[in-house]
């Protein structure tokens, strides 16, 4: 009998949490609507605002600056705006600066038109270059409105640590937004939207082991608010309105808490496996390349390349042996291609890099199932045979192509 298949792809989703899922099913037959004046609306009011708690805990803020969407790429498209308001007085927002390693969500601009956007390079260690963001916000021009600046706190790629702190600083100094992405920090170091200095920070709950489907939006207060992203009836405090999903936000809420509880316990945990799976890749292949190991990253996070490996040909002969990683973002629409943080750090983005990430349930054994089945792959590079199987998607006809070469 065959192994169980391997889950390392705790960046593109985590698994449900056990207190998401027992949580879920507790409330399984709360079905009043939440915005209903009836006990059965009140009832998943008083869950969801239990879950808007928790959610606003996990950045050390207050329940009220908590703003619940369906996901992070909402909540960007909901806050990458130049239309804000403090309290009733408008406010306008001029140009969109953003880090050449953000998410596709942040990369789109949200409703910022293409040419009111500007790229901030980052460095080679994949760090966001300070003197440069510096040097754009002086050169802003201010009759256009303030600057927004959006950096992630982790990359989701690398797993770099942003110096998001500093970057505050820079971006206040100048009057501006500050808008922090951090759907790969969460449950992985501590946040605490003050200590950040963002007015805006993103997270997700699948990312963090709640349900798909959830997400939110956190401002440092509930003077400064975006226009809707989505009008209608208006809920949330009329900043996004719809009926909300009252199972995922449940669910999200008690993730969010187990995240708070078993933080310091679970990164020193993941940490250690990350340290032997990384001892044990190099022991397989001395060429390998670890992005990023230099600098600070998250401890789940490892982002690779072999050479003579494309990421594509990688992908699936990892998941051939059982073994589920990706090739940077998943959020693209299945989409493989060459990293655009490679690219950014100026490194050669054609060479190919994958991403294994850890998470609460990772175990030694799995950890020793990873090193064999890269010492495997590693120990089958051929040019030849990466050549003969070129592929685009992961198909089965290509899946089986590939298995006999």
């Amino acid at each position: 009998m065959a192994p169980p298949r391997l889950y390392l792809d705790w960046n593109a989703t985590a698994p449900l949490h056990p207190a998401a899922r027992a949580a879920i099913m507790r409330a399984i037959d709360i079905f009043g609507n939440p915005n209903s004046v009836h006990g059965e609306g009140r009832a998943a009011r008083a869950a969801i605002e239990g879950a808007r708690r928790k959610v606003a805990a996990l950045a050390g803020t207050d329940a009220g600056n908590v703003v619940f969407t369906s996901g992070a790429t909402e909540a960007a498209n909901l806050v990458l705006t130049s239309d804000f308001r403090m309290g009733r007085t408008p406010l306008r927002l001029g140009h969109l600066y953003f880090s050449a390693i953000e998410h596709p969500a942040v990369r789109e601009g949200g409703r910022f038109a293409r040419e009111k956007m500007t790229e901030i390079p980052v460095t080679e260690a994949g760090i966001v270059d300070l003197d440069a963001l510096g040097r754009l916000l002086e050169a802003h021009d201010k009759a256009t409105g303030l600057p927004m600046v959006a950096i992630m706190l982790v990359n989701n790629e690398t797993g770099i640590v942003q110096p998001v702190e500093a970057a505050a600083k820079i971006v206040h100094a100048h009057g501006g937004l500050f808008v922090v992405d951090a759907v790969q920090a969460a449950a992985r170091i501590a946040l605490d939207i003050e200590k950040i200095g963002a007015d805006f920070i993103i997270v997700s709950s699948h990312k963090i082991g709640g349900p798909k489907g959830a997400g939110a939006l956190i401002a440092r207060g509930e003077a400064l608010m975006p226009r809707p992203l989505i009008q209608g009836g208006g809920q949330e405090r009329g900043h996004r309105s719809g009926t909300q999903n009252s199972l995922a936000l449940i669910g999200f809420g008690a993730a969010a808490e187990a995240a708070v509880d078993e933080l310091e316990a679970r990164n020193a945990a993941i940490g250690a496996l990350r340290e032997r799976l990384e001892a044990g890749m190099r022991q397989a292949a001395a060429d390998v390349m670890i992005h990023g190991e230099g600098g600070e990253r998250v401890a789940n996070t490892i982002f690779f390349t072999l050479p003579g490996l494309k990421a594509e040909t990688g992908q699936i002969a990892f998941d051939l042996e059982g073994v589920a990683l990706s090739a940077g973002s998943a959020c693209s629409s299945g989409r493989l291609g060459e990293s655009h943080v490679l690219t950014a750090m100026g490194r050669d983005a054609k060479l190919g890099a994958l991403r294994i990430s850890l998470g609460f349930s990772t175990t030694e054994e799995d950890i020793d199932r990873a090193i064999a089945a890269f010492a495997k792959i590693a120990n089958r590079r051929r040019s030849a045979g990466e050549a003969a199987c070129p592929v685009s998607k992961l198909a089965e006809t290509q899946i089986s192509a590939c298995q006999s070469g």
